[in-house]
This record gives C-alpha cells, structure tokens and sequence, in this order.
C-alpha cells in the first residue's frame, strides 16, 4: 500500500513544517518542495504502466497515435499545472498560483483544438 507510506510521509513532513514554519519559513518551503518532489518521483514509475494501457487500447480503436499523444500532453499539462500551481500556493504565492493556471489553461485549450476540429470533421460527415 504505498498510499499509506506517502500519507505517512505527508503527515510526517507537515508536522515538522508547523514546527519549523515559526522559526524558518525558508527552511520550510524546503521541506514542502522536497515532499512535492519524492511523491512526485515516487508515483512516476506507475505511469509508465498506465500510459501503455492508453497506447495498446487506442491501437485497438484504431486511433491516430498523434491523437492519442494529443491526449496524454493535455493530462501531463493539467497535472503539472495543478502540480506547480499546489507548490506555489504551499510557499503563500497565490497570485503566481492563479497565474500558472491561467497559462496551463491556455495550453489546454491550444492543444485541444486538433480533437475538437477531428470531432466536428466527423459531425459533419454524419450529416447528409
């Protein structure tokens, strides 16, 4: 159950954050940062498993790769974007947080128009 170790761990890395917070607010962001990075690090290795799981069922639908990579670069984005926007908000930064996901927003919505234009081109063709 490695959720259990990364909430221990989160648990863990809070209290001392309290504790130090008062004393260190630099030492900290530290310690936030880091956290962020070994969960980060540490739930990396699943997605290797889901990102083949994507690739054999789009092969089975027979779905352009370039969509499916279409796909998977809108989801990296939204997590990296909710990603560094938590950390930004965790050092008290909340403008810089609305700011990223603003940007990641944007993003989203560029990388989007390929699908959406695929999906009306096929609209359309229905319609006799």
């Amino acid at each position: 159950m490695e959720i259990i170790q990364i909430v221990g761990l989160g648990f863990i890395v809070t209290l001392l954050i309290l504790i130090i917070r008062s004393q260190r607010p630099e030492i900290a962001v530290q310690l936030s940062l880091t956290l962020a990075t070994i969960i980060f690090l540490l739930v990396l290795a699943k997605l290797d498993v889901v990102l083949n799981l994507f690739r054999e069922l789009a092969e089975k639908a027979s779905v352009s790769q370039t969509y499916l990579n279409t796909i998977l670069k809108i989801i990296g984005i939204a997590y990296i974007t909710e990603f560094g926007a938590q950390v930004c908000r965790d050092a008290g930064e909340g403008a810089v947080a609305a700011k990223i996901e603003f940007a990641g927003k944007i993003l989203v919505m560029v990388m989007a128009v390929p699908i959406i234009a695929l999906v009306l081109d096929t609209i359309v063709k229905l319609i006799p």
